[in-house]
């Protein structure tokens, strides 16, 4: 039997930004072989064709910073203790399948032990998803956004502890704990190295202007991660901590609550990117106090809302390389997996990009964010064949992309994964 698919009478949006042509794509294998305008191809004979009547094909969607934790509530300290950390696995096989169906074909998972090991089960095939870039543990300082101050310190780094949590923390603090904690992380599976450079919304006794780490120790996480031929990516809301953290090299800084005109300038000088996460704070507003939600978490969320949207925008305006994560958890609905097409929505509503500037950041930024433009993020020749399948044009309505039953098809690496 050929392995050559054929997806024509396409109106192909190709990720780079521009205008959709109505064409073909040929695939060989699991990546794309040709790509033509629209009666320019010859297709082989005995290839499978698909013909798309006019739909749109876009590249595989991509959340560039989410956690497969399996919560199922906002209750995140009872899910850290209570819930067996077996059941926790399986809810997130069902996240990742709800992933895929929704059109999403790579994520990043920014921070936590299921996604670094679970990843192997999805690339030979046993569980159907998305392909997973992973950090597996971040590094964080004592006092610091990843140390859990919920659970008792001996509970939160995985070197000391016995209990397994799907979070936890490489607690390091000087130049030299930093570079071993860096080198355990990339021991342990690491695509990337996740630090955090701030204090968060979601962390219980510091605030998201606190800053954490100092220059050196992030230089230190960098160079270990350059070494390795990896990047880093930052958890970074207050402006101090963005600040130190494009100075160390970081690439991508995610959130970016208090980022402000110089941080936007050297994001531009250092070409790095920045990961909003404008829904999960959206989501919270709405449903926080419902899912359970800390106090201390809602309260921090209401104070940085307004800022948190009015500096992306500045951002937005400085050029800035912007890319979506949506910083979800898990199954319940303010941080539902499946449900993440929301930030490409919040990018066009809430900070102004147009439609086609919103698809590339799911696209082609996010896939740079992920360490795999390379690879994916946008339909080329030699690219791997990640692609969906969309009955409206999203262009007109960037919502269609939510709605996942306008996601027709999707294809991994050339297999029809929904049909």
């Amino acid at each position: 039997m050929s392995d050559l698919v054929a997806l024509s009478n396409a109106k192909i949006l190709d990720g780079t930004g521009k205008e959709p042509f109505d064409g073909t794509v040929l695939i060989k294998g699991k990546f794309i072989q040709e790509i033509g305008m629209k009666n320019s191809i010859h297709i082989p004979k005995g290839s499978r064709v698909f013909d798309l009547a006019g739909a749109y094909l876009l590249p595989g969607l991509i959340d560039a910073h989410l956690h497969l934790t399996g919560f199922r509530s906002g209750d995140i300290v009872k899910e850290s203790l209570l819930v067996p950390y077996e059941v926790l696995v399986a809810r997130v096989v069902q996240d990742l399948r709800a992933l895929a169906n929704a059109g999403f074909t790579t994520i990043g998972d920014a921070g936590g032990a299921i996604a670094v090991g679970i990843k192997k089960a999805v690339e030979e095939g046993t569980i159907v998803g998305p392909r997973i870039s992973a950090a597996g543990y971040t590094l964080s300082q004592t006092f610091g956004h990843g140390d859990e101050h919920y659970l008792p310190i001996d509970y939160v780094d995985p070197r000391e502890s016995k209990f397994r949590t799907p979070l936890g923390s490489l607690i390091c603090d000087g130049v030299e704990e930093c570079q071993k904690a860096a080198r355990y992380a990339l021991r342990c599976g690491a695509d990337f190295i996740k630090v955090s450079a701030t204090g968060g919304v979601l962390s219980e006794r510091d605030r998201p202007e606190y800053t954490q780490f100092t220059i050196e120790e992030l230089r230190a996480i960098v160079q270990e991660a350059q070494h390795a031929k990896r990047f880093v990516h930052a958890h970074a809301q207050g402006t101090e901590g963005i600040r130190n953290a494009l100075l160390a090299g970081v690439k991508v800084i995610a959130h970016g609550i208090f980022i402000d005109e110089e941080c936007c300038k050297l994001a531009r000088q250092k070409d790095a990117i920045v990961i909003p996460t404008l829904s999960i704070v959206e989501h919270i507003m709405i449903y926080g106090r419902e899912i359970g939600i800390p106090e201390w978490g809602l309260k921090k969320c209401e104070q940085v809302y307004k800022a948190h949207v009015e500096n992306i925008r500045l951002a937005y305006s400085h050029g800035v390389k912007l890319a979506t994560g949506t910083d979800f958890l898990g199954g319940v609905k303010a941080f539902r997996h499946g449900d993440n097409a929301l930030e490409i929505i919040l990018m066009v509503e809430k900070i102004g990009m147009t439609p086609m500037e919103a698809i590339v950041a799911a696209t082609k930024n996010a896939a740079e964010a992920v360490g795999l433009l390379d690879t994916t993020g946008t339909i080329e020749p030699g690219k791997l064949a990640d692609l969906i399948v969309v009955k409206e044009n999203p262009l007109e309505n960037i919502r269609v992309l939510s709605e996942k039953n306008n996601i027709t098809m999707v294809f991994k690496e050339g297999t029809l994964i929904k049909s």
